[in-house]
């Protein structure tokens, strides 16, 4: 999973850095309010950290033009300000959560994953159903009833897919979730990854639309901010 961190101090921001690292996330790290905007308005994350106090274009400015740009990415603002004007001024201009420094890092952890499951539609922390879901905390795979452990690529992949459960997403899409900023990225790393899931669980777990890329197809009525997806339409060829 892809994050962007908008933080300008350099003892805070490798901490953060190093703590969602070992947390399995790509991240991009960057220092000022309008180099935040240019990441979130030129790549793709699956959630976004802006400190509040940046100089020039602060958190909440940069979270309000991102909003009016349509843009839903999840946003936790970051701010040692713990005025509650501060804080509703933020969650009314769109934030996703407002976290006052210091903080424990893996409780910023925690309403990350808290975070990303509102976002996908889920109450805990394993989205997807019966059939096949990931826990966000526990990060284990379940499919048909067998509970696995995914390499960190692997659980990008599949959280990807859930996430957006029903939808095509595309070869550029997943690279972008996958890999951070500078990465070299071979022209058939995405279809290697799926053919090692699809070797390991079996060729209906993902399936191709040719031409276009990959799904992963609901096997259960959705509900909620998942009902709202766009499904796949009838008339793709799907190919196994």
């Amino acid at each position: 999973m892809r994050v962007l961190l908008v933080e300008n101090d350099l003892d805070i921001g490798r901490k953060l850095f190093s703590a969602l690292k070992g947390a399995d996330y790509k991240v991009d790290w960057v220092r000022s309010g309008q180099d935040g905007r240019t990441a979130i308005e030129n790549a793709c994350y699956t959630v976004a950290l802006l400190k509040q106090g940046l100089p020039g274009l602060c958190g909440i400015d940069l979270l309000k033009a991102s909003r009016a740009a349509g843009n839903a990415i999840p946003v936790l603002l970051l701010s040692a300000n713990d005025d509650p004007e501060m804080r509703t001024r933020g969650l009314d201009t769109g934030a996703d959560d407002f976290v006052l420094k210091p903080f424990d890092t893996q409780e910023l952890l925690a309403r990350i994953r808290a975070v990303l499951r509102r976002t996908a539609g889920y109450p805990t922390s394993r989205i997807g159903d019966a059939t096949i879901s990931l826990d966000l905390d526990k990060r284990t795979f379940l499919f048909n009833g067998t509970e696995s452990m995914l390499s960190a690529r692997e659980f990008v992949l599949m959280h990807a897919f859930l996430e957006r459960r029903g939808r095509v997403l595309s070869r550029g899409q997943l690279e972008e979730r996958l890999y951070g900023w500078g990465k070299e990225v071979e022209s058939n790393a995405v279809d290697v990854l799926i053919h090692g899931m699809r070797k390991k669980y079996g060729q209906s777990l993902i399936r191709n639309i040719r031409g276009i890329g990959w799904t992963v197809m609901p096997t259960e009525p959705l509900s909620g901010t998942q009902r709202r997806a766009t499904p796949v339409q009838k008339t793709l060829e799907v190919t196994h």
